[in-house]
């Protein structure tokens, strides 16, 4: 055994190095190539007010020849994306996760940077740094490798890639400190299309096993092969896909695993029946996705089950209990918060642009119309419902109802008081909504302007991670499915007249919606990730 498992090292450091010898010979050939040709053309960010400077990058002679060398970088970063995940550093590219990417997806976060930086970031920059970065001795963190390669190469006399990043990186590198003193237990209450989507951002941020670790999800039994379904539903997904990695069922257990999590399945009817520490289960968040209980009554009987820290709903809360929209009014979290809601998808759509707007426009009054994907609450034929209209059968028709977004604006965004009215329709798609912005402002504007300082925000600001931007003219709802963004402007479809705009913002009112929940879990269990560089 002993030399089996020796014979496997000896080849993957075989392989690791062809792959570095590849590289540095493709670095070789950068090298000259910038001598001969002039510079690359990169894109940064100076101080003073986020300007682009533009350096041009010559066409390469063989475009074929130019992408599989840019390949090959790509897939040398992978081992080095890993080794940094497991020990807790999360890498991106302006905000694209590199974590478990393939080759392709790895070179198109590089051609996203064009995309909406209007300049190019190849793999020629990155690697460097990320070669470097592999080596350093890590705290925990969420470095964006793609950032600080702009930097690098804008920065004159910046010195090695090793060189540079010790200096931005500072304090974290020799860093001992720990992301939490222990694991912090979730339990999934509900297992529906959140709850499913919400236990695969949980299994695939995993990282170490140290920080946050899905244990258990609570259902109503429905029948003998009850176990076997769930996994297989967590498996396969009609809108997002296969699950990315293995499942496996340990039907004596009660349990499956998923990239190594065992997930107890635990048959309750009530929040106040279970004890969670008979499966070693303690001081845990439970998130509840069910939306039967809205109100601290109802969510309080989950703090009655043994085992139980805290409640995390995923539905907009009713009277006193705070609506949490991440990156706007999560600084209101504290650590005696022990029923809290991460809002509607909706809310967190509409609330960071608005937000931004009203900073740096000021929104006089508005209206919101929200172009809804149908959800599981309506009905897949004409029948019965308490609501007007959503009898109806939802893939046959546009529904005109209600939302509550609106009002639930003014709790996260007192500014908004007053300012908005508000309506929807549910339209018969899966999902990835829409919400319409028509919108008065406090002084007049472009569709330049506007643009461009929407542009800014999803790229330079705090809000980097709520709001996205596009501004291609072929775009779909369906090419934002897995969006990991709160909203995705959408730059072409702009109307500027005066102080009258009229903006549209697509959202993953499933998916997008599961990330932003899960930052607000990350805050409410004491995660702090350092970020570089900041916002």
């Amino acid at each position: 055994m002993a030399t089996k498992t020796a014979m496997v090292t000896d080849s993957r450091h075989k392989l690791q190095r062809r792959v570095c010898c590849r590289v540095w010979s493709l670095l070789i050939e950068l090298q000259a190539r910038t001598a001969d040709n002039g510079a690359f053309f990169i894109s940064s960010c100076t101080a003073q007010g986020n300007q682009v400077t533009q350096q041009k990058r010559e066409r390469p002679d063989d475009y074929f020849s130019d992408w599989k060398e840019r390949e090959a970088l790509a897939e040398g970063m992978i081992p080095l994306v890993g080794k940094l995940y497991r020990n807790n550093v999360n890498t991106f590219i302006y905000g694209r996760s590199l974590v478990g990417r393939s080759v392709l997806n790895l070179m198109k976060s590089h051609r996203f940077v064009r995309q909406v930086e209007k300049n190019e970031l190849s793999e020629f920059e990155t690697y460097p740094l990320m070669q470097a970065l592999a080596e350093l001795d890590l705290g925990p963190a969420h470095i964006d490798i793609g950032r600080l390669a702009v930097e690098y190469m804008s920065v004159e006399k910046a010195g090695s890639p090793e060189e540079f990043l010790r200096g931005k990186l500072g304090d974290l590198i020799g860093s001992t400190a720990k992301t939490l003193s222990k694991p912090q237990d979730v339990v999934l209450y509900g297992f529906g299309r959140i709850g499913r989507l919400m236990a695969r951002l949980l299994i695939e941020k995993a990282g170490a096993g140290n920080v946050l670790r899905i244990r258990a999800i609570v259902v109503r039994k429905g029948g003998d092969d009850d176990l076997v379904k769930r996994a297989s539903l967590l498996r396969r997904d009609s809108i997002h896909g296969t699950f990315n990695g293995t499942i496996r069922v340990d039907e004596e257990r009660g349990s499956f695993v998923a990239n190594g999590n065992e997930i107890k399945v635990i048959y309750a009817s009530s929040p106040d029946q279970i004890d969670y520490t008979e499966y070693g289960i303690d001081d845990a968040i439970v998130i509840d996705n069910t939306g039967m209980w809205r109100d601290e009554q109802g969510l309080g009987l989950h703090l009655k089950s043994k085992g139980v820290k805290s409640v995390l709903l995923t539905a907009p809360g009713k009277g006193d209990i705070k609506n949490i929209v991440f990156g706007i009014n999560n600084d209101e979290l504290t650590g005696d918060d022990r029923i809290v809601s991460a809002a509607s998808c909706t809310t967190n759509a509409i609330v960071p642009p608005l937000k931004a707007l009203d900073d740096e426009f000021g929104v006089h009054h508005g209206h919101v119309e929200t172009v809804h994907a149908y959800t599981n609450d309506q009905n897949l034929i004409d029948n019965f419902h308490k609501g007007n209209r959503r009898g109806r059968s939802a893939p046959l028709n546009m529904v005109l109802t209600e939302t509550g977004a609106v009002k639930a604006v003014a709790k996260v965004l007192p500014s908004m008081q007053g300012k908005l009215t508000g309506n929807a329709i549910r339209v018969p798609t899966p999902d990835v909504s829409m919400a319409i912005l028509n919108l008065t402002l406090n002084r007049e504007t472009t569709v330049t302007e506007f643009n461009d300082f929407m542009r800014r925000v999803s790229l330079h600001s705090n809000l980097r991670d709520q709001i996205d931007y596009t501004a291609s003219p072929e775009v779909v709802s369906s090419d934002f499915v897995g969006s990991r963004h709160a909203c995705i402007f959408d730059a072409q479809a702009t109307i500027v007249n005066g102080k009258n705009v009229v903006a549209y913002y697509w959202y993953d009112n499933e998916f997008g919606y599961a990330c932003q929940v899960y930052r607000v879990l990350e805050q409410m269990a004491g995660v702090q990730l350092a970020v570089y560089p900041g916002a």
